[in-house]
Formats: structure tokens, sequence, C-alpha cells
């Protein structure tokens, strides 16, 4: 089977990405990714918050003991200077120098003038794409959200104006309306969404009675709302789509394909079942596609989406109305007690 698809202008060899992680700094692991067939890989993301925190970290582990006594002003060399990104760009070159596939830099950062600066320095250390990793947590309540999506928008901007290189957004859920959002992200020139991205939320630990930030991967079923979105974007937008968030097998594959995405991205299969998950989902995909005779993806991507569908209703639902609507067949198989 001809598993090949086209991402964000990259011709890749299957839609099987895997996405932004801890994983993939490790060059032997990167190498594992690749062998068991990955098309493409996510570099975990320069976030340039951890940066800055590293930079005070730094400088006041530098000054605490500045002036103790009369005859010591400073402990350090003078020659010492803060790293930035440098670590983290010379860690990114060392991986694409070990991949033959595309390696897509994933960045965040805080001011205007560092989106670029650090696009420019991702897309010198050899990235083949760009994803913009946005998201956004309001705290305040005088802050509206037109304001946060022309801020993004102005990002995308001046980003594509900077670099050559492809450019996609990673996005969380969390607009009043992420098909205005995306509609008018392309617009700006966004080569492709990624949907969507998994933010993470405080938990309360009540026996200490303190925050803590647990680390959850993703549930085979959280794969709806992407499949949801995917079959409403096809055909409707001139970037690429990557479906995210709960793809385990190449049965989940298949059903992002078929709501019209041209790629997916997975990280927690990864996690559970190690680098020869992928080239099981690949076999899953294989099968499936021979079953029904399908040689390429092309042949069924987008089958099933809003825009070659005849049922207007099958997107547009979010309610229970259906269900209840066969409330009698639900009940038969799941009688109460």
């Amino acid at each position: 089977m001809n598993l090949s698809t086209k991402y964000l202008g990259l011709e890749l060899k299957n839609p099987i990405i895997v996405g932004a992680s801890n994983l993939v700094t490790d060059i032997q692991m990167l190498k594992k990714l690749e062998q068991a067939g990955a098309a493409a890989i996510v570099y975990k993301s320069l976030f340039e918050e951890q940066i800055q925190l590293e930079n005070l970290e730094m400088h006041q582990e530098m000054t605490d003991y500045n002036e103790r006594n009369a005859e010591m002003t400073n402990l350090f060399q003078d020659d010492l200077y803060e790293a930035g990104p440098q670590e983290f760009l010379m860690n990114f070159a060392a991986a694409k120098k070990a991949l033959t596939i595309p390696l897509i830099a994933s960045l965040n950062a805080v001011y205007d003038e560092t989106w670029i600066e650090y696009a420019k320095k991702l897309e010198e250390a050899g990235a083949d794409a760009l994803e913009l990793n946005f998201y956004t947590a309001p705290v305040e309540f005088d802050v509206d959200g037109r304001g946060i999506l022309n801020e993004e928008l102005d990002i995308i901007e001046v980003v594509k104006k900077v670099v050559k290189i492809p450019v996609s957004v990673k996005l969380s859920l969390f607009y009043t309306n992420p098909l205005y959002t995306i509609s008018e992200m392309d617009k700006k020139g966004a080569n492709g969404f990624v949907l969507f991205n998994r933010l993470f939320q405080p938990d309360i630990n009540i026996e200490n009675e303190t925050h803590h930030f647990p680390y959850n991967l993703s549930n085979e079923q959280d794969n709806r709302l992407a499949l949801r979105f995917s079959g409403l974007l096809y055909s409707n937008i001139k970037g690429s789509v990557c479906a995210s968030q709960g793809i385990f097998t190449g049965a989940d594959v298949v059903k992002m394909l078929l709501a019209g995405a041209d790629a997916v991205q997975v990280v927690s299969t990864i996690y559970k079942n190690g680098p020869k998950q992928i080239t099981k989902m690949l076999e899953e995909i294989e099968a499936w596609m021979a079953s029904r005779h399908y040689e390429k993806i092309e042949d069924f991507r987008g089958k099933l989406s809003r825009a070659k569908l005849k049922d207007p209703f099958t997107y547009k639902r979010a309610q229970y109305v259906d269900i209840l609507m066969k409330s009698g067949e639900i009940f038969k198989k799941y009688p109460m007690r």
C-alpha cells in the first residue's frame, strides 16, 4: 500500500508523526522511532519561559554571595554568561543530523521579538518546519478573547515573513469558535494546524493541601474532538490538518484520515507501548486498506468529512439528541438495575 501523504508541503512516507515530548531528546530513541516507521518527528518545544527562569536562577546563584567581605566581590569569573537557547539549539542540530526523516521544531515564546529571533535560530539549526505552540491560560478578568487572537495572528504574520520553512500552529480548543480562529490563521499564511494541544492542569493533593501538576497521558477516547474538527476543516482551508491526542492504534489513524486529516501526531501510545507500536499501527493501516482495496491514502481521505456527507447533522450535533431518540436501544444495551 502507498501510505505517503503531504503535510505542510513536506512529502511524508506515511501519516504518523511523533509529537513533541521528552522522548525525542534522546538520540538513540530518535533512531528507534525512525526505524519503527515514524514519518517525521516534532522535537521537544523550546519554551522561552523556561529559559528565562534558568537565567534568573543563574543570576541569583552568581550574585548571592557578592560583597560578603572586604576582599571578595565576586565568586565567579567575569566571562560567565547566560547560555540562553544555545544548548537547546545545539541538541536540536545534533538530532537533525541523526535523522533522515523531517525534524519539526516546536516553539513557545513570550515576546514578539523572541518569537522572531528563535524562529530564525531554529531554521538555521536545520528545522524542516516550525510548529508554533500557542497556549494562553488567562488569569486576568480584563483580557478579552479577541485581544489574545489578534496577538497570535500577528505572531504568525511576522514569523512567516522571517523564515522560509513551513509554519504550523498547535492549538488548544479553548477558543470561542475554533473554526473561525483556524480560518483567520489560515488567511495569515499558517501552513497547517495541529488539533489539539494537551494542556497541563493543576490538581490538589487533599492530604497535603498542596497543588501538584500530574503528568497525564492521553486516553483512547480523547481523539473525538480532533476527529470532529478534522471533518469540519477538510476542503475548507488551505493549510494541512494534523490530528493529535488519543491516537493509539492504526484504526485511530484511519478514522482521522477518513474525517479529512492529512497526518496524525502520537506520543502517549509510544510511552505506553514503545517505538514498535508505530510499526504495528502502520501494519494495521495497510491491512485495513487492503481489505477495502484502497491503494493509497488519497483514495479515502476525507470520505467521511462534512464536505462529502449528505447528512448535514453528523458534525453539527453536540448534545444527546440522537441518543435520546434511540433511548430504547441504549436501555437494552445498558439495563438499569
